[in-house]
């Protein structure tokens, strides 16, 4: 096989993955059920903050961050819940994820059976808070990487995909896992 038709092959591989890996938003009814039933599960207000989900080489990098940073009230409720969410996920508890998502969440059950193998790292931000997902093994990137393209569906209202934020504020420590720093997103603009 000559370099052309090797590179024409790596090309046609590698935009076979990326649409495999891609998941279109839900369909209004979904979003409308997924939206009611988080109400229940997250205390902060869907319409004043934004989910940013950012895959990584390790795994990834969940924020939610309030649209109004002078919003303490919605900042106090999204640092509670992701600092009680991730203490579950250490404890292999993805019971409020299944309780929006339900049972067949893409990613879900992979990270439930192997959680000890996950880390989970919490980190709050000047307008939210972040959860960290980090893994040495390939297949539980992959169920993170599911995970993610999952919650981007189901939220696509109240969801952006983090890698085309940026933001200003100081670097996180890195670890093991976390070799590059993640920009903190800004919020979108209010069209209200």
């Amino acid at each position: 096989m000559n370099s052309m038709h090797k590179t024409a092959l790596a090309l046609l591989l590698t935009s076979a993955a990326i649409t495999t890996h891609a998941q279109a938003p839900a369909g209004p009814k979904r979003l409308d059920e997924v939206a009611e039933r988080g109400r229940h599960v997250m205390p902060f207000h869907l319409e004043k903050t934004q989910h940013v989900f950012n895959k990584t080489a390790h795994g990834g990098i969940q924020q939610v961050i309030a649209k109004d940073a002078a919003d303490s009230e919605q900042i106090g409720l999204i640092r509670r819940h992701l600092s009680d969410i991730s203490e579950c996920f250490r404890q292999g508890d993805f019971s409020r994820q299944r309780q929006i998502h339900g049972d067949d969440m893409p990613g879900v059950a992979d990270l439930a059976v192997s959680y000890r193998r996950v880390h989970f790292d919490y980190r709050e931000l000047p307008n939210g808070a972040e959860i960290e997902y980090s893994a040495e093994d390939s297949a539980l990137v992959d169920a993170i990487h599911r995970y993610f393209n999952a919650q981007l569906s189901d939220h696509a209202r109240h969801a952006v995909d983090g890698k085309s934020q940026q933001c200003d504020h100081k670097p996180h420590k890195p670890h093991k896992y976390h070799k590059h720093h993640r920009h903190m997103p800004k919020p979108a603009e209010n069209k209200e």
